[in-house]
């Protein structure tokens, strides 16, 4: 087998790890920072303390604390405008996928010629990008270890920008940060790694040795410990095995692509401004199960990770036990497991799957092929 395997530079985890965030910048030569952050973080006092460190060390800290959920395409380019008219040369983002992704496009943008709608796609970034350290302060998305960055359109479509340039120089991981997290919060972020990890293992491109050994740990590490945070949120070591989860995931799956779960997530969540997280959940169980149909043997190897006692059991049934078992802990955990729980229409199935299909960059990448009436059938099999 002959791949490419890409990641980021520098990765550092401890509780504590954004006081680190001085001694990162001073390495980095930086003298002028933007923080990209949302207003639930700034609101929170978390950035504070690190505030009052940068400040006494750099010549100028930035904040930009407007990143909405699913960041719409102008609220990108308010942030990069800023960067630029402040002559930013570093940019840090600090919270969930949705600061982070904004993060990596402003530190691209401010230096770049390029606009935004030229770099839609894969590879189409060209030139530097401003020094880049990414916090997370949730365990799902791991954007902190991947070249993507989504974004959503005028249009509310969502589109990608997948780019080298878009991985960090170095990323903070600080299980602290995600003590206060909500249960809700835990739950969706933690499915949304499980689900990173699943089809990473499970992609039909691009799929290698690195990517399946980093998409196995960090099913082991989220099973494992997803339902110790729901119910002691304030455990720091089962909050630090989430974030390394959440980690391996983004890792594997930056390199081996998502597929079904995520491109009929999408238009949930820019129809219905539902977390991504969640969305997934919702979407989960019914693509495993219409997968299984094809590719029975496919999650025998998942399943008998974190469940040893399905070893030497036939392939089918070891993977239907994975697919019922995510099933459960979906529903243990209070996610809603039906799209009408979410409030969404059942008019609106036939617009979903019409949009849905359209994301074949996500598709082409599922082990089994997804028509526009399979993908309808999985929003009435979810409603």
């Amino acid at each position: 087998m002959t791949f490419t395997f890409e990641t980021v530079r520098r990765i550092e985890c401890q509780p504590g790890a954004i006081a680190q965030l001085v001694r990162v910048l001073r390495d980095l030569a930086c003298r002028r920072l933007l923080i990209v952050t949302d207003p639930g973080i700034e609101k929170s006092g978390l950035l504070q303390g690190p505030i009052s460190a940068l400040t006494s060390e750099l010549d100028a800290v930035v904040v930009y604390a407007k990143v909405q959920a699913d960041p719409p395409e102008q609220m990108v380019l308010e942030a990069v405008e800023l960067a630029r008219r402040e002559s930013v040369d570093a940019v840090a983002g600090i919270g969930g996928g949705s600061s982070l992704d904004t993060a990596k496009l402003v530190a691209l943008l401010s230096r770049s010629p390029q606009q935004l709608d030229d770099i839609y796609g894969i590879g189409l970034a060209r030139g530097p990008r401003l020094p880049l350290v990414l916090i997370p302060t949730t365990a799902g998305t791991g954007s902190e270890v991947t070249p993507i960055a989504i974004v959503t359109t005028p249009s509310l479509e969502k589109k990608g920008v997948v780019a080298p340039q878009l991985l960090p120089d170095v990323a903070l991981l600080d299980p602290e940060l995600t003590l206060g997290l909500p249960p809700h919060v835990t739950a969706a972020t933690g499915i949304d790694a499980m689900v990173h990890a699943i089809e990473a293992f499970t992609s039909k491109h691009l799929k290698n040795p690195i990517s399946d050994a980093l998409a196995m740990q960090a099913l082991k590490l989220l099973h494992a410990n997803m339902r110790t945070v729901m119910v002691d949120g304030q455990n720091i070591a089962a909050r630090q095995a989430m974030l390394e989860g959440s980690l391996m995931a983004g890792m594997a799956f930056a390199n081996a692509p998502v597929a079904a779960v995520h491109a009929l997530a999408y238009p949930l969540g820019a129809r219905f401004h539902l977390p991504h997280g969640f969305c997934n959940a919702l979407m989960l169980p019914h693509v495993l199960a219409f997968n299984i149909e094809a590719k029975p043997d496919l999650y025998a190897p998942l399943a008998e990770a974190i469940f040893p006692e399905t070893i030497g059991r036939s392939r089918p049934e070891a993977s239907r036990t994975f697919v019922e078992e995510m099933k459960r802990l979906g529903a243990e955990v209070n996610l809603p497991i039906r799209l009408r729980d979410a409030d969404v229409p059942e008019s609106v199935l036939p617009e979903l799957a019409a949009d849905a299909i359209k994301i074949e960059r996500l598709l082409r990448n599922n082990p089994r092929t997804v028509s526009l009436e399979d993908a309808l059938r999985l929003y009435r099999e979810a409603w």
